[in-house]
């Protein structure tokens, strides 16, 4: 019997303690009304801004949230990011609590809630899962690219994307969309949706970077250059006046790492090419001639 009551208490615990990280989180999540046929979530992350799902907000003008605390207030478009699917609103006169994003990735198993908001007052709106899994980079169904990515089988409720995916302390792991998986619950996590946030913020995009290369997939020399990776990017053109050229890279080299981490397809390189590398100078890992060496290679900036 003292087991069973002991499991009671611990269980009962656990339910309060994720009603109150509902709650904490709550708080700051927003309704959107930025398309016609169905709204959807956001979350309150620094004072006056909401960050939700891009595909929420199909116009750009006419904008409105809807607080927890039932006010409707008109938003201002900020900008909006395809590749991660986020985009940023300002709102005025908001006078609502931000979330506290995780330090870290979540990880495989942990407990997770799926957070968005019923709209008009009404609430927030949760279901329970676990984190199914965290990777990247991932190329989306519309052909685009994520540079990392949570997966969950909490499911969420429809009008969620926006949202949050949460831990069992209210920490925010991610911002969930549904605009990437035919029916997958994906969540942009807190690391990549913040940085993608501050610069939605400040300029309206998301800084892209590129070398002006042309390359193809190859498999590096067993044992041959002390890499542990199987491959890398073979240069078959370099581009006049490119970041590339300019840096020492020709026809015939092997792209294997970029400021330290491997290059093994084209999308390890364009998740590589963003933030705040775009336009600084990085080392580059090269194959020539069977050695690797290292190249200095400035990042250029997409217009």
């Amino acid at each position: 019997m003292d087991n069973q009551k002991d499991n009671g208490e611990m269980l009962a615990a656990l339910s309060d303690g994720m009603a109150d990280a509902v709650a904490k989180v709550g708080a700051s999540v927003v309704r959107v009304h930025g398309r016609r046929r169905r709204s959807g979530s956001g979350v309150v992350y620094a004072p006056g801004l909401v960050l939700t799902a891009s595909h929420v907000v199909e116009r750009e003008e006419d904008l409105s949230i809807h607080t927890g605390d039932g006010r409707t207030l008109p938003a201002r478009f900020a900008g909006r990011d395809p590749s991660t699917d986020l985009a940023v609103l300002r709102v005025e006169g908001l006078e609502v609590g931000e979330v506290t994003f995780a330090e870290s990735e979540p990880r495989v198993g942990q407990l997770a809630l799926a957070v968005g908001s019923r709209g008009r007052g009404d609430g927030p709106r949760a279901t329970l899962g676990v984190v199914s899994s965290v990777g990247g980079p991932m190329r989306t169904w519309r052909g685009g690219r994520v540079e990392r990515y949570i997966q969950t089988d909490a499911s969420p409720y429809p009008g969620s994307s926006g949202g949050t995916l949460i831990g069992v302390r209210g920490e925010v792991f991610g911002i969930l969309t549904s605009g990437f998986g035919r029916g997958a619950a994906i969540a942009i996590p807190a690391g990549l949706a913040r940085r993608v946030a501050d610069s939605l913020a400040e300029r309206g995009s998301v800084r892209r970077g590129y070398l002006g290369i042309l390359s193809q997939p190859v498999r590096l020399p067993d044992g041959q250059t002390g890499l542990t990776q199987r491959g890398g990017l073979l240069v078959v053109g370099v581009e006049d006046g490119s970041p590339a050229g300019n840096g020492g890279l020709i026809v015939g080299d092997i792209l294997a790492t970029l400021d330290g981490q491997p290059v093994e397809d084209t999308d390890d390189l364009l998740t590589l090419l963003t933030g705040d590398r775009v336009g600084r100078s990085v080392p580059a890992g090269v194959v020539r001639g069977g050695e690797l060496t290292t190249l200095d290679v400035s990042v250029g900036e997409r217009d």
